[in-house]
């Protein structure tokens, strides 16, 4: 059973001040992070005076009455993950869903100390701490996928890359888009765990889909998606050429394939590197963009930057 946040004398303060920031600081928003519900009513009757506020917890239902009463809302599905991952995450997916921008100041309330009460508040400048990839960075991708599936993938892939599987490192590849050509290229690994699904039950879309995911990516092969989400294949082996192909220095096989199958082909490849986590995207055999997800650290979401060969 969820928590539910103490609606204290206390917490009364913390959003006095955290009003009162954001105005003085001229903040974006209020990013409150809670661990589970409220009592969204009261906290309308603190929050209604026109002060922007997005509330975060780990689940929609935890979230059903933020959105009754009026509130912005974040879904992040990480219950057990420390607070500042948690809000880390919170901010990548605010920029992703334009609630804020990149370069913007967030002031954030949380519990640093215990889970149903708000005992934290601070500011933070997006300018100093995150440069994040935007829903325009994705566009800029020329590509019929959908935004939204783009998104999606790109999220989970983070996900993936900051925290493997249960605590292991997991290093995966994501090829969408131009499924027929993409199955032409690639050949089946060994045994494929979606096979035999329906389509309904193979949707990226559906949050029980992406768990799913975590684990198949834990498996060698690449993971073939389709424009609207489906999961079309897993265990992959791409067949590609790479000729004539550059990448930087140390990427691997997973990379080269990533680079080959959008050379050839209309797709999006996404790679998590195993060693490291990073997330890059891949269009017509290169590097387009660059995530880096790390542990106690800030997100960087950049522009890919060449890298030239040692030498030169």
């Amino acid at each position: 059973m969820s928590n539910s946040l103490r609606i204290t004398e206390e917490f009364r303060l913390f959003m006095e001040q955290a009003k009162l920031m954001q105005r003085q600081a001229d903040a974006s928003v209020v990013l409150v992070l809670l661990e589970g519900t409220a009592d969204w009513a009261r906290v309308k009757k603190l929050a209604d005076d026109g002060t922007p506020f997005l509330f975060v917890s780990d689940t929609r239902e935890q979230l059903a009455g933020a959105r009754e009463a009026g509130f912005r809302t974040i879904a992040l599905d990480m219950a057990g993950n420390p607070v500042y991952d948690r809000l880390m995450q919170a901010m990548l997916k605010a920029i992703a869903e334009d609630y804020i921008k990149p370069g913007s100041r967030i002031v954030t309330l949380y519990g640093g100390f215990e889970s149903d009460t708000i005992d934290t508040l601070s500011l933070i400048s997006l300018k100093e701490h995150l440069n994040r990839l935007t829903s325009a960075d994705l566009r800029s991708l020329n590509t019929s996928v959908p935004l939204e599936t783009l998104k999606t993938i790109v999220n989970l892939a983070v996900e993936i890359g900051l925290s493997g599987r249960e605590g292991k490192p997991v290093g995966t590849l994501f090829v969408v888009g131009d499924k027929q050509k993409v199955l032409s290229e690639s050949r089946p690994a060994g045994f494929d765990p979606v096979r035999g699904y329906s389509r309904s039950e193979r949707n990226i879309m559906d949050p029980r889909v992406r768990e799913g995911i975590k684990e198949i990516a834990q498996l060698d092969g690449a993971i073939i998606i389709s424009s609207d989400g489906t999961v079309e294949a897993s265990c992959r082996i791409i067949d590609s050429p790479a000729d004539n192909i550059t990448l930087s220095k140390g990427l691997g096989s997973r990379h080269w394939a990533a680079a080959a199958i959008t050379r050839s082909t209309r797709a999006v490849a996404i790679a998590v590197s195993e060693t490291n986590g990073t997330v890059r995207i891949f269009q017509n055999g290169e590097v387009m963009l660059r995530i880096e997800p790390t542990n106690r650290k800030p997100f960087i979401w950049k522009k890919f930057e060449y890298e030239p060969p040692e030498g030169n």
